[in-house]
Order: C-alpha cells, then structure tokens, then sequence
C-alpha cells in the first residue's frame, strides 16, 4: 500500500489534518458547512452538548449532539478553493490512517449539508424562501482538474447548456452534478428546488459591474433562460458544485439549502436575512434529528 507523502498529506506537529486542525475523533458523520465563522456557533448553541470547538483561521468546528444525534458544524469560508481544502481534508479524517499514512481498507462516508445564503436568479423566487440544490453548476471549473466521472444525465445537461446559452469556451468548462438522493429527499420539505449555479468568485462571475467591464454582460440571463426537461437554474453561489462534485468522487453524500436574500431580477433584497437563515438552520436541524 503506498504512503501519502509528507508534501501531499500535510500534517500538523500532532498529527491533526493542516488546515483544519482536526482528529478525527472530533467530527461526526453528520456534518453541517457554512461559509461564515461567526454561524458556527448559532447553530452549535441549539446542541444539547458539545464535545469539542476547535478553530484555525476561517475555519471553526463544532461537534456535539442533538436530540441524541452525533452533529458537526464546520466553516469553510468563502469559495470552492476553500471547498476544496476543507472536504478533502475532512475525507482524509475519516478515510485515511494519519498515524502510517495509508488509506484505510474500510471506507466511511460523511453526509455534509451546507447551509447558506444565494441570490435568486429567477423573479418568481420570493426572498426568504429556500432553495435546495438538486444539481449543482460549476462554474467555477475545480472539478476539471480531477478524474470525474459524470453521469449521462448530467452530461446531457452540459450538451444543452452549451446549446441554449452559447457559454464562452475562453471559461471554465462547466459541469453539473447531482445531489445526493438521501439527502436531498430528507431536506426537499419546504423548499424550491432547483439547479444551483456555482461562481468563481462574487462581482464579474456573477454578472456584477463595478468599475470593469465584462466580457460576458448577459450571463444572468443566459442562466435565468436555461431550462431542460423540468429543470431550470434558480439560484447563485460560490460552493455547492465543488462541495457536490469531491463529495461524488470521494464516495460521500452532499447536499445544500440556501435561504435566498436577494433576487437579481425584481431587484428585490430581505429586510432581515438573519432571521430567515435562523428558520433555514431551525428547519433543517429537526429535519436531520427529528
């Protein structure tokens, strides 16, 4: 069995994973990601325990129980670049001997929901409502540098994507990926579902002008357009393809609810996004405990 180079699998002095500075007697299988530090807590103050709180730059963990459920809530800032640190690593807790660095011969899958917050990118999405990512479009082109496998559905998705939106070829190729079934079907109650688009980054690549020009102007709308079979694209974020596609090719289920706080095409803003997200976080805490 080959071993994991020091240079590939970073390790800190105790042997916890580099950037998450984690064991891996400190997360649950059941792990909820937010992008915002200061969101851990909120949600690890409805625990009725909590056995560890460990933190290292914008990543903070919590793990406790609730209604006798074994939880996690983690930060992984914002990005998929983060995505990709933050799930690889939490991969290797559970999937990789950090004492001989070698993978272990059992594997164990994780199931991470991420709660957020997205704007809207069809008018009839209401703000404060949710939204749970059926498929995730990455934009943000992360997936490309791994050896991932799509579906057919998922390839025939892309086919049409190109076809209805004439997406630039000088980007990223995209790529869509499915929710896991299991999760999706535990959360879907309450909430509108739909294709999640995944940017690489907040102002250009979600079509923002500031004080640069675009090279794509219309690329909201070409998203807002997009519609294939009973799918269409609801929402913008900068997560949820990355956290979906490592979720598929390292054998874990992965899902997300965002509460939308703006709709890019009414113009339209919530007045207290907190307290949607509250409800978001309360809704789907029972959901996973209940």
């Amino acid at each position: 069995m080959n071993k994991f180079a020091a240079s590939e699998l970073v390790l800190n002095d105790d042997n916890s994973v580099y950037h998450l500075n984690l064991h891996p007697h400190q997360i649950a299988k059941d792990i909820i990601v937010v992008g915002d530090p200061g969101r851990v807590e909120i949600i690890s103050n409805y625990f009725d325990t909590i056995a560890h709180k460990v933190s290292n730059r914008e990543i903070v963990t919590h793990t406790g129980t609730l209604n006798g459920k074994h939880l996690t809530v983690m930060s992984t800032g914002m990005g998929t670049d983060n995505i990709d640190i933050v799930f690889n690593e939490l991969d290797a807790l559970v999937n990789i001997d950090l004492e001989n660095r070698v993978t272990k011969t059992e594997h164990t899958s994780l199931n991470v929901i991420r709660l957020g917050t997205s704007g809207a990118l069809q008018k009839d999405i209401p703000v404060d409502s949710f939204v749970v990512s059926e498929f995730g479009l990455g934009l943000d082109g992360l997936m490309n540098y791994y050896d991932f496998k799509q579906t057919s559905e998922e390839h025939k998705l892309l086919e049409e994507f190109y076809t209805q939106t004439n997406y630039s070829r000088t980007f990223a190729q995209p790529y869509f990926v499915k929710a896991s079934p299991e999760l999706f079907d535990k959360l879907k109650d309450g909430c509108i579902s739909g294709i999640t688009a995944t940017a690489g980054g907040f102002y250009g690549p979600q079509g923002r002008i500031l004080r640069i020009p675009l090279k794509e102007a219309q690329i909201n709308e070409k998203l807002r357009d997009f519609k294939f079979d009973q799918y269409r694209i609801t929402n913008f974020e900068m997560e949820t393809s990355a956290l979906y596609g490592l979720a598929r090719a390292l054998g874990h289920n992965a899902c997300t609810v965002c509460a939308i706080i703006a709709n890019r095409f009414s113009g339209t803003g919530s007045d207290n996004y907190k307290l949607a997200v509250q409800k978001l976080i309360e809704q789907t805490l029972h959901k996973l405990t209940k």
